[in-house]
């Protein structure tokens, strides 16, 4: 009974017979192989866009901060849900990366930033003073760190406020597979179509042994990743490694089918702590996490027996009772009906 994380999931057999091909022989390194010219023609043509750039990194927060970098001065702020991961996850990286910008935080329930308080936020700035910060990109995570999606038109609405300020858009994609297949749209409408100029694309939390895939809709900007992705020393040498993982999750939709299961499995086990006596539901389950409240005993019930997730936050602490716990369970690609099944029956005393 294994809920803590997405991360924690092994790799499907279909990832490691791929490692095990791109083992074969010599290939050029640091990303002149054959496997990643590949796998950038195959991600423009998934994503519609045939000018895009796409470079390999090992983890989401280098994904994401050297995005940054290339988005935001070191004088400027980047504009983020208060519950964003580069806030409460990456130990300040986007400000070490850029050499100093800040994050200004924004509310937004179930994870989703509002409109209207960018809005405000933005208009509130002023770049003539130079006591003030610049504006920077907004960035925002699709699916969000509550397991709740943006459709196309909410991002639309977002980034067109941020276009009418001057901002570029990047997106902290982690989850990005969930929520597509949630949306069930295309990558294109869930990405640059709908405002964002970088997406990083999730293969960790979605079966990878470590790759995220930062893809470049704006190939002005594209030079100047690669300059930072090699000085912050995440340039591999044998990416044709990385790129053999990314491509074999793309073969046949292989991505999709992952996600879907560990989408599946999350709103099978969101249903069922739902009608359990006690627990409750606070989050949407748009994707694959689900969040709740536990009562404590069988909190320590479900512990005793192995099971494992973790304790969050609750999105109003004030809220929460004191005889309850605040719970994020995430499910997998590998989540299993019976992992389920007995989760339940112990919460179920």
């Amino acid at each position: 009974m294994d809920f803590a994380s997405d991360n924690a999931a092994p790799a499907p057999p279909e990832i490691l017979r791929a490692i095990e091909a791109a083992n074969a022989g010599h290939a050029r390194s640091y990303g002149a192989d054959a496997l990643s010219e590949q796998l950038t023609l195959r991600i423009r043509q998934i994503f519609e866009a045939p000018e895009a750039e796409v470079f390999l990194v090992t983890t989401g927060t280098a994904a994401n901060a050297l995005s940054l970098a290339c988005l935001c001065p070191p004088w400027g702020t980047i504009f983020a849900h208060n519950a964003a991961h580069i806030e409460v996850d990456e130990c300040s990286a986007p400000g070490f990366m850029t050499g100093g910008a800040k994050l200004t935080l924004l509310p937004g329930a179930h994870g989703r930033m509002d409109p209207a308080a960018l809005a405000d936020t933005l208009d509130a700035i002023d770049e003539t003073d130079i006591h003030h910060v610049a504006k920077g990109p907004l960035s925002l995570t699709n699916a969000t760190e509550y397991g709740t999606v943006y459709g196309p038109s909410d991002l639309a609405a977002l980034t067109a406020i941020a276009r009418d300020h001057g901002l570029r858009v990047h997106m902290d994609g982690a989850r990005f597979a969930n929520a597509l297949v949630a949306l069930e749209c295309t990558p294109a409408e869930l990405s640059w179509k709908a405002g964002a100029d970088i997406l990083c694309l999730g293969g960790t939390k979605n079966g990878l042994l470590g790759v995220e895939a930062v893809v470049i809709f704006d190939p002005a900007l594209a030079w100047e990743f690669q300059r930072r992705r090699k000085q912050a020393g995440h340039l591999a040498s044998k990416n044709r490694y990385l790129s053999a993982q990314m491509l074999a999750l793309l073969q046949d939709d292989l991505w999709r089918t992952l996600a879907r299961r560990a989408n599946r499995a999350a709103r099978w086990l969101s249903d069922a702590v739902a009608r359990s006596p006690g627990a409750s539901i606070t989050q949407p389950t748009d994707a694959n996490l689900v969040f709740a409240t536990l009562p404590r005993a069988a909190d320590a019930r479900l512990r005793a027996a192995g099971a494992r997730y973790a304790e969050w936050p609750a999105e109003d602490p004030a809220t929460l009772p004191e005889d309850r716990v605040h719970v994020r369970l995430a499910c997998s690609w590998c989540t299993t009906d019976p992992e389920i099944e007995r989760f339940i029956e112990i919460l179920r005393g």
